[in-house]
């Protein structure tokens, strides 16, 4: 598909040149491209379905299959009678939307506290450095957290960020901010997580794990190591979380 860049006030992108995807997902690729382009930014409404047919010069049905899938993905939120907006990681729904671990039994208080362990810069080990698409020696942020549920330490977060998104990232600044690290990342550098993908794997916690978790030397720990990634696929962190679950479970949704 071949598109013009995305519009500015008043004017219209067009659609030119042979296409092998249906037309609602060429128009969903364009409300993509301003997303990325900051044209509307998170928490903002986009325009009325009605405008944006226009825009694209398409059905106002095309554009409204486009953002159903688009909110579907968490990219978009629709507000009953007061239109759709871009989602934020402030929203509670977005809040945990990559954090997949569950309490046995509801707790009321839903209580978690954030323990932040460290935050440095360093040189990008290889491995750090080849998952995160950056070059060997390159900058990172390494930044190394427990979770704890209702006064328990449930999961130990190893966190690589690369260095260039995220310059002035501080321990005291991550102290500072009371909501969750994904809204940081986007209210503060501007860095939105938009998917992720996990690997999964059991593990025994060795001394240093134990003593941050309270459990003995060999507790089964479940390990799981997600890339996320912002728009264009492009990488922006890798995390590497060590969960207890002789309270919590894995839970996801497969379709």
């Amino acid at each position: 598909m071949e598109a013009s860049p995305p519009a500015g006030e008043g004017e219209q992108i067009t659609i030119a040149g042979p296409s092998f995807s249906p037309l609602y997902q060429q128009i969903k690729s364009l409300i993509v491209r301003s997303l990325q382009a900051g044209e509307w930014r998170p928490g903002e409404a986009i325009p009325s379905e009605i405008d944006l047919a226009a825009r694209f010069k398409v059905s106002q049905g095309t554009v409204r299959k486009a953002i159903d899938e688009l909110a579907q993905e968490n990219l978009l939120v629709r507000r009953q009678g007061k239109g759709t907006f871009v989602s934020t990681h402030a929203e509670e729904k977005v809040q945990w939307r990559f954090l997949r671990l569950t309490p046995d039994k509801p707790d009321p208080a839903g209580t978690v506290k954030r323990e932040l362990l460290d935050c440095r810069r360093l040189r990008a080990p290889a491995d750090i450095a080849r998952a995160l698409g950056l070059k060997a020696g390159d900058m990172v942020i390494e930044v190394r957290r427990v979770l704890h549920f209702s006064g328990t330490p449930v999961v130990l977060d190893d966190i690589w960020l690369p260095g260039h998104l995220f310059k002035g990232l501080t321990a005291e600044r991550m102290n500072e901010y009371k909501g969750p690290m994904y809204g940081f990342f986007e209210t503060e550098f501007g860095v939105r997580m938009i998917r992720a993908e996990e690997k999964l794997r059991a593990v025994a916690a060795d001394p240093a794990v134990a003593d941050l978790l309270r459990v003995e030397v060999g507790h089964p720990l479940l390990s799981v190591e997600r890339l996320a990634r912002t728009y264009d696929d492009q990488p922006v962190e890798l995390r590497r979380g060590l969960y207890r679950t002789e309270a919590h479970h894995y839970r996801n949704e497969l379709n």
